[in-house]
């Protein structure tokens, strides 16, 4: 697909720095020099200004001795190294907890040590405003601070590990072993038979908002199988020829998103309840009234979404 890489979170060339991951002298010159950089993030927000713009802030800030002691070395963001870290220990005042809860969370948090435009702000919210270089530096920086939190402790033996490789990799000192960061694969389908594209909805999401099937990738299987296995289990559709588009990482937490086509053999659909509320067969004038906001019952994928990128490449022709 030509324009794959135009999805959000689609790239934006940036030098990850790989090679001094691991050099102690490398990292020492990157501290002492002033034109290194810092983005922060708070539970997974990162910090933004009145113009969608992700802060970079000098290591000398006031409030980097405020966040965690372990940081991700991001990659070289035009010549200089960019770190992230992470502010989530610190709880703001007034913190509004419903907020934090809903489906969609529109609140930001503003740190006193801060300027007043600069705000913590949802990813999902801000994901198609931000720039591409913003963008993949957030999303990269969420993910791997995210894996970090919930992935503790050694796998092979229990015991906790600790940050090693510039936040790449954790290591064991009881055991000796090495984790790296996970990456879930998952398929999201673009299925089609004639002039209609099959669409479902998950329970709790908003009232008439319907998105493309989607599903975890098993050991042992290859996309196109997954595409046909999930479409079968979820809606009851036998799917037959299946070709790849586009990909997409997707933060929330550690999912890679393979977006894919594939025709349809059968257009009888069979929900499967313990995975979806509904599955309807959507015809291409209807998903273009709801793209335009102007269909009375369908609101179409989340925009900055892949399901949303393919939804609107079919209807304009342009997803070879």
């Amino acid at each position: 697909m030509k324009l794959a890489e135009t999805v959000t979170f689609g790239g934006s060339a940036l030098d990850r720095a790989a090679e001094i991951r691991g050099d102690a002298a490398a990292i020492a010159r990157a501290d002492a020099d002033t034109a290194t950089r810092a983005i922060l993030l708070w539970r997974g927000k990162p910090l933004i200004d009145a113009a969608d713009r992700l802060v970079r802030l000098p290591l000398d800030h006031s409030i980097l001795p405020e966040c965690s002691n372990e940081r991700i070395l991001l990659g070289r963001d035009d010549g200089a190294l960019c770190f992230a870290y992470d502010l989530s220990a610190w709880t703001p005042d007034n913190l509004d907890t419903e907020a934090l809860g809903q489906f969609v969370d529109r609140s930001e948090q503003s740190h006193p040590l801060l300027q007043e435009t600069q705000v913590f702000a949802e990813l999902r919210v801000i994901m198609t405003r931000l720039s591409p270089r913003d963008a993949e530096l957030a999303t990269t920086a969420k993910a791997i601070l995210g894996w970090h939190e919930s992935h503790r402790f050694c796998s092979r033996c229990g015991a906790e590990s600790a940050m090693a490789m510039s936040g790449w990799e954790r290591a064991c000192g009881a055991c000796g072993g090495k984790h790296f960061p996970r990456t879930d694969p998952v398929v999201i389908m673009l299925i089609t038979h004639g002039n209609s594209v099959l669409m479902g909805r998950s329970p709790g999401w908003p009232e008439g908002m319907y998105s493309l099937l989607a599903g975890f990738v098993e050991p042992g299987e290859t996309l196109e199988a997954a595409v046909r296995r999930e479409v079968y289990e979820e809606a009851g559709i036998t799917v037959g020829a299946v070709e790849y588009l586009a990909s997409q990482p997707w933060p929330f937490p550690s999912s890679l998103m393979f977006g894919c086509r594939g025709d349809a053999m059968t257009r009888d659909i069979t929900i499967d309840p313990l995975e979806i509320e509904d599955a309807q067969w959507i015809s291409r004038e209807d998903m273009a009234a709801a793209f335009a906001g102007e269909h009375p019952g369908i609101l179409p994928a989340r925009k900055g979404a892949i399901a949303h990128f393919l939804l609107r490449n079919w209807l304009a022709d342009t997803l070879d």
